[in-house]
This record gives C-alpha cells, sequence and structure tokens, in this order.
C-alpha cells in the first residue's frame, strides 16, 4: 500500500483552498507543501503531521497520535495520526489547522 487515496482526498479538499499548497509525492506517501515547507502528509492509511516543537510534545498525549518514525530514528516535530484519529472531518480539520499555524510561520521557500 503506498497510501490511502480517500485520505489523500479528503486532505486535498481541505488544504487546496488556500494559496501556496502544492501537492508532491515524496517518500512512498503523498505530501502537502504551504509556501514550499512540508505542512502534512498521506503515509499508508495514517496522516503525518508538521507542528512546532510544544505543539508535538502535546500532540503526542493524544489517543491514535505517535512521533512519526519509518527508518528507526522519529522525525523531529512530526507525528503520525492514525486512522482513528483522522476519522472524521472534523478531526482531520483540527491536525491541518494545527500544522498551518505552526508551518505558516516559517519563511517561505
Amino acid at each position: 500500500m503506498a497510501f490511502s487515496e480517500s485520505l489523500a482526498a479528503r486532505v486535498r479538499d481541505m488544504v487546496t483552498r488556500q494559496k501556496g499548497i502544492a501537492e508532491k509525492k515524496m517518500f512512498g506517501s503523498l505530501c502537502f507543501l504551504l509556501n514550499g515547507n512540508l505542512l502534512v502528509g498521506v503515509w499508508k492509511d495514517s496522516l503525518i503531521v508538521r507542528l512546532g516543537p510544544e505543539q508535538a510534545d502535546r500532540a503526542l498525549l493524544k489517543p491514535h497520535v505517535k512521533k512519526f518514525d519509518v527508518t528507526g530514528k522519529p522525525m523531529k516535530n512530526w507525528i503520525l495520526v492514525e486512522p482513528d484519529g483522522v476519522e472524521n472531518d472534523e478531526q482531520l480539520k483540527n491536525w491541518l489547522e494545527a500544522a498551518e499555524k505552526f508551518v505558516g510561520s516559517l519563511p517561505k521557500k
């Protein structure tokens, strides 16, 4: 399984309404970038989310969330939200908004 097309479509529907969003296949997943910076991605059937350090630490306390680690070395400030954590649109929207808040503060590439 490369990545969940249905989750990718849900993410696409929510983020492409914004200016500066691009879509790119990377690392066996589908990633969405905001102003050239990685924002979120769909990896297998889960959502990967880029957050600030404090946000990432708080997110790890929530159910269905763990560090994003596919190589044995977790990616700093990236979390993986399992399918149960993005089951409905409200959950997905909350993760996307959290990522947009952090990534939107980064310089454009």
